[in-house]
């Protein structure tokens, strides 16, 4: 637990000091307008390797449901997150805070109003990539592009199996144990359904798609949705 503090803190510092660089106009390049891809999977889809591979080839910050976890947790990380951005951006950031507990007829934890600012603060910079955490319920429609990567059970019983060195019943134990927590999740913060399609832009089954191919189409959108923007 002490070294994932240490990995989260570092993370954490490393963030603060890339978004403070752009934000002080130091930087040469012009940073365009880009926004967020959120990240919900099945367990065993792939998912988290799209992600990772989605960032690398869009130069996306990538934030793991992990990392994402261990930053809500903390209030001083919120904090330090918030103080990135400047007034105006703090001003919609509490506009969007305001309307998601409206629309949703929320009542945040503490855990919850932090988890908020941080994914909130993430979209405010853009270029980014979250895996979980309902980042796809707490961003606004026009600053995410909210992905569900699925595949049949028996594939992904596979992968898991594989990945982890297990039976395939314990590999079945680990993804039922895994979803159960993801929908729990979901249902009690943001009162919906975690696999509802109409939650997400796109719904990708890698049992289709090779996971090259999702990165290629998730790209594409990306890709569109900045020529608009910027248009």
């Amino acid at each position: 637990m002490v070294a994932q503090r240490r990995s989260t803190n570092k993370i954490v510092e490393e963030q603060v000091t890339k978004w403070n660089y752009v934000k002080s106009g130091l930087g040469t390049k012009k940073v365009e307008p880009a926004p967020v891809v959120t990240i919900s999977r099945e367990a065993g889809s792939g998912g988290r390797i799209v992600a990772e591979r989605l960032a690398t080839k869009l130069g996306f910050d990538l934030f793991h449901q992990e990392v994402v976890h261990e930053m809500a947790k903390d209030a001083d990380i919120s904090l330090r997150f918030m103080e990135t951005l400047d007034e105006r951006g703090l001003n919609m950031l509490d506009n969007w805070i305001a309307a998601l507990v409206d629309e949703r007829y929320l009542w945040p934890d503490q855990y919850m109003q932090h988890l908020m600012k941080v994914i909130g603060t993430i979209g405010k910079h853009g270029k980014s990539v979250i895996v979980g955490r309902g980042a796809n319920f707490i961003l606004p429609v026009k600053t995410r592009i909210s992905v569900r990567i699925i595949a049949p059970f028996d594939l992904r019983r596979r992968h898991v199996a594989k990945e982890f060195d297990l039976s395939e019943t314990e590999a079945e134990r680990r993804i039922t144990l895994t979803e159960s927590r993801r929908r729990s999740f979901v249902r009690r913060y943001f009162n919906a359904s975690i696999s509802d399609i109409h939650h997400y832009d796109m719904v990708i089954n890698t049992q289709n798609l090779d996971l090259d191919d999702a990165v290629a189409a998730i790209e594409a959108v990306m890709q569109e949705r900045m020529k608009r923007d910027t248009a």
